[in-house]
This record gives structure tokens, C-alpha cells and sequence, in this order.
């Protein structure tokens, strides 16, 4: 039975599917090849990432399909209803990249109220030149520890995101329609632990009170961060989205990050993927990566052995 990675997979994954009698082929086929291979190779199973888009029509065309896995939380590039109401299973690994996004969080907190993302431009342009120049521009960064942070969305990852915070001595409030409130497990050394409940907030007590805010909420119809929402933010904010592009209004952060109402933004998703923005791509206030939240080797061994196992739990009488 074949199997294909098509957005790849790891090696400890593949490995595991080979070992139970699976056909692993990990060759990237383009999305408008991709129908036509998967029926020439009579494929069983894809698997994806955010990058290969699994819609109606290509469903319909390949009925050799029996599961589609996205390796992550993200669902948004799979039409998953339709999949399932054809009798094809979807599976997803929703907690193995949770702690890799969060992490990325902090490298953009940490990069924006310490000016990296700038510092990073210029040093090597004018560091041999205007050292002092720089020092001075760059020597009026803040502490995370004290500030609060604003999470929007309070699942996995928010409450990943919420126990590193805790971590540096930050406040918390987090908002979620779905999450009256969660414990987050702080472990230490020894076996140790202590246990916090955190109860959300509405998102109006968030956005007035949050010193950065940090979002991460699927995919939706419409902005959840725009103009309106800028507005009742504290002056000086910094905003972080490691979730999905789109959920910001591009145009009113540009706009807010000129007016100094956000002071930086940390974007690692874009409304127009694999295309951004070039105001975004040119700001000067925005530190910037290409939608790599879980693209740690951790995470990516994770995804690929979670794959693996519920494949093989799935499809073992058939092999």
C-alpha cells in the first residue's frame, strides 16, 4: 500500500511505515500534477502540510484515497467534511507542534522589545561604521518579565504559549469562545510541579489591558484583529501572529505600526502566502520568518511518528 509525503515527512516516520509494509514516496508533486499521480500510483494515503491543498475536486478524482493526514493542527487546506462524507478518514497530530509555535512566539517578543529584527539589518551594513550610532538607537529595549501578554486563543498552543510566559515572570490573560478556563502544569526538576488556573477573559479586557498580544485561533471568515480592535489597545503594543494569515487586517497593522500604536509585530503568516505583502516584507518594525512555527526537527519527528502510528493502527488489516 502506498503512501504520499507529499509536503515530506520524517525519517523517523518513514522508517515506522516502512517497517510495517508501507510504500513510502516522499517526491513533491505539484499541485496541478497532483490528482493525475496520485491515480497512476494508486496512492492510499496523503499525507500534508500547509503548503498542498486538499480540496472537493481533487477528492473526487482520486478514489484510491482511504486517509488524509496533516501533519500539525492547521486544517484549513483540507476540505475535511467532504473527505470524511466519501468514507476517507482524516487524521491530524493537533498537540506535536504545540511547545515549536510557542518557542517562535518568544523569538519574536524577545527580538521585538530588544530591537533585533532591525539591529539584525543594520549592524552588518553600518556596524564598522556607525557602532555608536546603533548602540544608542538600539539601548531602549524593555523587559518581558512584568509585562502581560494577551492570548488569544486559549488551546494547545495558547497554553504552551501561557506556561513559557509564566515562566518569565509574565501576567497572563487569554481569551477563548470555546475555554472557560485551563490549567497549565509548570514542571521543574525532580518530578516537581505546580498546577494554575487560568480563567479567559473577553477579548475587549484583553486588547485594553495586554502589552503584547499574541494570537492563535484557526482560520475564519473575516478579520479578528482590525482598525477597530487596534484602537482599543494599549499605545506601544506589540502583536505577534504564528497562527494563520488573514486573521489581521495587513493594511491597519501597517498603518498602526506608522502611527507608533503597535510599536512592532512579529509575523510568521501572511494573507497572501507564498506571496506577502512587500509593505510587510519592508517594514522596519516587523520581525519576520516564512510560516515556520512548526518546523523544528522536534516537532517535525513528532508529526511524523504520530503520523505513522495512527496509519498503521488504521490501515494494519489491509496491508
Amino acid at each position: 500500500m502506498k503512501i504520499l509525503a507529499n509536503d515530506g515527512i520524517s525519517n523517523d516516520g518513514i522508517t515506522l511505515l516502512q517497517n510495517a509494509g508501507f510504500e513510502v514516496i516522499t517526491t513533491k508533486v505539484a499541485q496541478e500534477q497532483l490528482a493525475n499521480f496520485i491515480n497512476i500510483h494508486q496512492i492510499a494515503v496523503l499525507l500534508v502540510r500547509s503548503a498542498t491543498k486538499v480540496r472537493k475536486e481533487l477528492i473526487d478524482a482520486c478514489p484510491s484515497l482511504k486517509i488524509i493526514g496533516r501533519g500539525g493542527v492547521g486544517k484549513d487546506n483540507v476540505d475535511v467534511d467532504y473527505a470524511i462524507s466519501k468514507n476517507i478518514q482524516f487524521i491530524n497530530t493537533p498537540e506535536s507542534s504545540s511547545n515549536s509555535v510557542a518557542e517562535l512566539v518568544f523569538a519574536h517578543l524577545f527580538s521585538g522589545v530588544r530591537y533585533l529584527y532591525d539591529s539584525n539589518r543594520n549592524m552588518p551594513l553600518e556596524g564598522d561604521s556607525n557602532f555608536e550610532q546603533l548602540k544608542k538607537a538600539y539601548a531602549n529595549g524593555i523587559e518581558l518579565r512584568g509585562k502581560t501578554i494577551g492570548i488569544v486563543g486559549f488551546g494547545r498552543i495558547g497554553q504552551a504559549v501561557a506556561k513559557i510566559a509564566l515562566g518569565l515572570g509574565m501576567k497572563i490573560i487569554a481569551t477563548d469562545k470555546n475555554v472557560e478556563k485551563a490549567t497549565i502544569k509548570i514542571e521543574f526538576y525532580n518530578n516537581q510541579s505546580i498546577d494554575l488556573e487560568i480563567t479567559t477573559k473577553p477579548l475587549e479586557v484583553l486588547l485594553k489591558n495586554s502589552d503584547f498580544i499574541t494570537l492563535h485561533v484557526p482560520s475564519q471568515e473575516g478579520y479578528l484583529i482590525a482598525k477597530a480592535q487596534f484602537e482599543k489597545m494599549k499605545d506601544g503594543v506589540g502583536i505577534i501572529n504564528c497562527s494563520r494569515g488573514g486573521i489581521i487586517n495587513e493594511v491597519d497593522l501597517v498603518e498602526a505600526l506608522d502611527s507608533k500604536k503597535v510599536a512592532f509585530a512579529g509575523l510568521d503568516v501572511f494573507m497572501d502566502e507564498p506571496t506577502p505583502a512587500v509593505q510587510l516584507l519592508m517594514h522596519p518594525n516587523i520581525s519576520l520568518t516564512p510560516h515556520i512555527g512548526a518546523a523544528t526537527i522536534e516537532a517535525q519527528n513528532r508529526i511524523g511518528t504520530e503520523l505513522a502510528e495512527q496509519i498503521i493502527t488504521l490501515l494494519r488489516h489491509e496491508i
